[in-house]
């Protein structure tokens, strides 16, 4: 009996494989080209072409070539998509038994989709789905939007262009898979992308999106976690590469949107972050912590909370941001107060400035106010800074100062190799030309008080005129220092001037008789009486 049943069931599964086989010789499913065209074409709003069709029974459905999705007219005249080969499933028994296509699902392997933006801020995108009659028609039920249901679509090894489709200026996301199911203009599905970015970073979001907006799919609720890893900003394709903006970003953040505001919020984790295009990246990592509502339609945002970690140090970050236009600006206020810079210190390079060659602030507090205004790629960073009691270990200004033969009497005495600074202050500003410093005074106790004005140029160059009023250290010295500052041109009120070149990495001291003699033009008595007090002083040490 057994027997019999096992050869009864043998025989009706190769009658199957048979039927199964040998059904694609009596079903011309190309037959279904034009519906199938039509319909994709109604439904995405865009022409849709597709090549030859097969049917595969024991794959559930039929496989279709070359299908190409054509992009939004405003934008490009090349197709939106393409693809080699597409699968569709589709119900079997109303195919089989009615000869009628009921399509269940969507497999596309290997597209390449190109995402373009336009001047205004508008995504290539935005308009899948929409015709002109759903622009100015209302809707109604029989509208093409609400009958659009896919109960499953699939791409896998997807790669994505962004921007610019010429050859060298596009970027490509590869690797791109995506998983979503009932897919509705009524109602509301689930969905999971993966993708690899350029320079070996990856992006992961999932959640749940819909009902799609047709009349801008941009514009669809949205509910969703992001998890990106190791993103190097420079190779996006978002970030200017002239403007020297670099990094490597991990972040972790939620989204939910209802089609008019999106509010986000989550941590983002800078690494080796640059600034400026003359600068070098940071050696600790900065932490973002962040809440933003964005308003879809205006392309405008507010970023209502933003705490900045380097280390110990906390700065807070607000303002307001704009991507409407072809390149992001932003408005922003950065401030901290008392934070300690010795945990600031490894991100000076990303500003364009290293300390000199074995020297490190090991002490200190920071107080700033800052303004980052303009292109994200290219932003102006201003505000005063304000340093206190720190330590610049590895480094004696002293020595370097005393080197210069208009310091004599303060050089080779400081007993030391390390720069107490009492207080730093000036006007930083940070553009595109480099990093300066404006109305800078430093007051060292071991030496006076320095001022001027310090610039580190877009090649790193430092460019600084200083002058320094020397504190008093004995007779001989305050009466050097008097006389070199009267001939400098002023007295003692304006200090000796001095210039500093090179790199802030290897800084060079020069004198500046430049300086002096611009002083004491117009004053030949007072350069005269510097000259005769220079001379007693020296004359009168050597007698000693």
């Amino acid at each position: 009996m057994t027997r019999k049943v096992l050869i009864g069931v043998g025989i009706v599964v190769v009658v199957l494989i048979v039927v199964a086989l040998a059904l694609p010789m009596f079903i011309d499913v190309n037959k279904f080209k034009p519906t199938l065209e039509t319909d994709l074409t109604n439904a995405l709003g865009r022409k849709v072409e597709i090549g030859n069709i097969g049917l595969s029974i024991l794959a559930g459905g039929v496989t279709v070539d070359n299908i190409s999705i054509a992009d939004d007219p405003a934008f490009s005249q090349s197709p939106f998509l393409t693809a080699k080969e597409f699968k569709v499933g589709v119900a079997l028994l109303p195919l089989i038994f009615s000869q009628r296509l009921e399509v269940e699902s969507f497999t596309i392997a290997d597209p390449e989709v190109s995402l373009l933006r336009s001047a205004g801020g508008k995504w290539n995108f935005s308009s899948l789905g929409a015709t002109p009659s759903k622009s100015t028609e209302a809707k109604s039920p029989s509208s093409s939007e609400t009958k659009l249901s896919v109960a499953k679509l699939r791409i896998s090894n997807g790669t994505i262009v962004v921007g610019d489709p010429s050859p060298g200026k596009a970027k490509r996301y590869e690797n791109v898979d995506l998983e979503a199911s009932d897919l509705s203009y009524t109602t509301q599905f689930p969905f999971e992308l993966t993708a690899k970015t350029p320079g070996g970073g990856s992006v992961k979001m999932s959640g749940k999106a819909g009902p799609i907006d047709a009349s801008d799919a941009a514009l669809s609720p949205l509910e969703a976690t992001i998890d990106v890893e190791n993103v190097d900003l420079a190779s996006t394709g978002f970030i200017d590469p002239a403007s020297g903006l670099d990094g490597i970003v991990d972040f972790n953040g939620q989204m939910n949107s209802d089609g008019k505001e999106m509010t986000s919020k989550g941590t983002l984790k800078a690494s080796k972050i640059k600034l400026a295009a003359h600068a070098a990246p940071a050696t600790v990592p900065v932490n973002v912590d962040y809440t933003t509502n964005y308003d879809l339609k205006g392309e405008k945002g507010t970023l209502s909370e933003g705490n900045v970690h380097i280390g110990k140090a906390l700065e807070a970050l607000t303002g307001t941001y704009d991507v409407a236009g072809a390149t992001a600006t932003v408005q922003l206020k950065l401030e901290g107060k008392g934070m300690p810079v010795a945990e600031l210190e490894g991100v000076l390079p990303a500003f364009g400035v290293l300390l000199p060659s074995g020297a490190s602030l090991q002490s200190g507090t920071l107080d700033t106010t800052l303004t980052i205004a303009g292109p994200v790629d290219k932003p102006v960073i201003a505000g005063p800074v304000n340093l206190a009691n720190a330590k610049l270990a590895g480094f004696d200004l002293k020595s370097k100062l005393g080197a210069l033969g208009q310091f004599t009497g303060i050089g080779g005495g400081s007993g030391g190799s390390d720069t107490e600074i009492q207080t730093l202050s000036g006007e930083l500003r940070v553009d595109a030309e480099g990093t300066h410093v404006q109305s800078l005074i430093i007051v060292v106790p071991s030496i006076g008080t320095i001022m001027g004005d310090a610039n580190v140029g877009a090649t790193g160059q430092l460019n600084c005129k200083m002058s320094a009023k020397l504190g008093s250290s004995g007779s001989t010295t305050g009466a050097m220092t008097t006389a070199l500052s009267t001939f400098a041109g002023g007295g003692s009120k304006n200090g000796i001037p001095f210039k500093i070149t090179g790199t802030t990495s290897a800084p060079i001291f020069m004198p500046d008789f430049g300086g002096m003699a611009k002083g004491a033009a117009g004053t030949p008595a007072n350069a005269a009486n510097a000259a005769t007090g220079i001379l007693g002083g020296l004359l009168k040490k050597k007698k000693q």
